[in-house]
């Protein structure tokens, strides 16, 4: 009689013990879940992103060592940036530590020790420019910062804070706080 009564209890432990795990199965994830899981988006390495114009030629290449989408923001985030803006006969090309690409906006960031080098058409020697912050609109061509920077063109060096500079144009403007001496080429 006892070993039934203990067989019985044994069953109905095991009855209990499985209803208790199936209904914690079927409990909905939690908020952190949810919300980790829509937070993400796609990544990559060793990346090439390659905008083309209506003409299916490239306006602008841009090569870097990780890719990182962030949906919620509307960004994506760059590791290791080299990018070349094909502008007709002339070429842009920037590297930086870190960049951004924000959705809806064709403007791209460029952060961290950002280098250019502009060969522009008709010109014996490239124009070199070094800052730590650059944006460059897609949109317009064009190319700021509000940041410190220092130019080079043809052996003369020029400092200032800030810079605009519209491709398309072919016009570059220091905005303030200008510091050259230039001297006569030898």
């Amino acid at each position: 009689m006892i070993y039934r009564i203990f067989a019985i209890l044994t069953v109905a432990a095991v009855i209990i013990g499985s209803l208790m795990l199936a209904r914690q199965t079927a409990a909905p994830p939690t908020a952190t879940a949810r919300r980790a899981g829509s937070q993400e988006g796609y990544s990559a390495r060793d990346a090439e992103l390659i905008q083309t114009g209506p003409d299916g030629l490239p306006l602008y290449t841009i090569d870097a060592a990780t890719v990182r989408q962030l949906p919620a923001t509307g960004r994506v985030r760059l590791s290791e940036v080299r990018m070349s803006v094909h502008n007709g006969a002339d070429r842009w090309t920037a590297t930086a530590e870190r960049g951004e690409i924000l959705r809806g906006s064709k403007r791209i960031e460029l952060h961290g020790h950002v280098r250019v080098s502009a060969s522009i058409h008709g010109s014996h020697s490239p124009i070199r420019i070094a800052t730590d912050s650059l944006s460059f609109n897609s949109r317009v061509d064009i190319v700021s910062t509000a940041e410190p920077v220092t130019l080079t063109w043809s052996g003369q060096r020029v400092t200032a804070r800030g810079l605009v500079a519209n491709l398309k144009a072919h016009r570059l403007r220091l905005v303030s706080l200008v510091h050259a001496i230039i001297s006569p080429p030898r």
